[in-house]
């Protein structure tokens, strides 16, 4: 479709500049996505050059999966400031939300090398030492009682008994375990993520867990971003870089719009002018 600055659009346009449908368009003004446009005598709504570029951001913004609930606020502030045509601030908001990202994706990161140097022994003493009750071994972790216990319901962890008071006694193997799964979580992961990664530690596998976490098998549903942290993370970083450029170029499309309204209104009041110089010798 071809654009030009001065002219308005339907909604219809809006949508297959944004390829999607004109209720999405119509939604996004609603949640505050857009700005409110003027409407013809008809009622339809009359958007501008400016709309196509922020319905374009917004989508860029906000469609797909949301990694988590702090870059889903970013985004969504982001956009809104957008709207008011603040696009100064907005990309000072766009560097704040694409560093939001690659600290999330740092955690990550981190929480995989520990996974990994652990699986390998080198984080923390595995096999046989004392063992400790629920109570000490939640202490010891920085966890409560009960999220080990939700851990071990679905079956992160499989913690052996002491035979003679039936108890569950937490050893260094299953200590080492427990801080990782922590860890993971702290970081983001789904409990899915890491079951998957802990079917495959128990099967012997000590290397390349980073990709088993990252991978869902064929037989498995991948539902949410937390079930593919670290690509969802990395498409992120990506998605973030690219609202930064898209923002730069929304401000210099904005400024030659600008110039070119100043030097209409120029050219129109001197026309006036010559005009009414002109008047008393007609």
């Amino acid at each position: 479709m071809k654009i030009t600055a001065r002219e308005s659009y339907r909604t219809v346009d809006l949508a297959r500049a944004a390829g999607t449908h004109e209720n999405t368009v119509r939604l996004y003004a609603e949640w505050g996505f857009l700005a409110t446009p003027e409407r013809a005598e008809n009622g339809y709504r009359l958007w501008r050059r400016e709309d196509i570029d922020q319905m374009l951001f917004a989508r860029l913004a906000l469609h797909g999966m949301w990694p988590g609930r702090r870059i889903r606020e970013s985004a969504l502030a982001l956009v809104r400031r957008a709207t008011t045509g603040d696009l100064a601030g907005a990309a000072r908001d766009a560097a704040r939300h694409l560093g939001l990202v690659e600290a999330e994706l740092e955690n990550a990161e981190a929480a995989a090398a520990f996974l990994e140097s652990w699986a390998r022994g080198e984080a923390m003493p595995r096999g046989d030492g004392p063992r400790m009750g629920p109570r000490e071994a939640a202490d010891a972790v920085s966890a409560s009682p009960d999220q080990i216990r939700n851990w071990e319901r679905n079956r992160l962890v499989n913690t052996p008994r002491d035979p003679d008071t039936g108890r569950r006694a937490y050893g260094p193997e299953e200590l080492g375990r427990i801080r990782v799964i922590r860890s993971l979580l702290l970081a983001g992961y789904s409990v899915s993520a890491i079951l998957r990664m802990v079917t495959e530690l128990d099967r012997g596998r000590t290397t390349e867990l980073r990709d088993v976490l990252d991978n869902p098998r064929p037989d498995e549903d991948a539902l949410t971003a937390f079930d593919r942290w670290l690509h969802s993370l990395d498409e992120q970083r990506t998605r973030a870089r690219a609202l930064i450029d898209a923002l730069e170029e929304m401000k210099l499309r904005a400024e030659k719009s600008s110039r070119a309204e100043e030097s209409s209104r120029a050219e129109e009041s001197s026309r006036a002018e010559e005009s009414s110089r002109a008047a008393p010798f007609s």
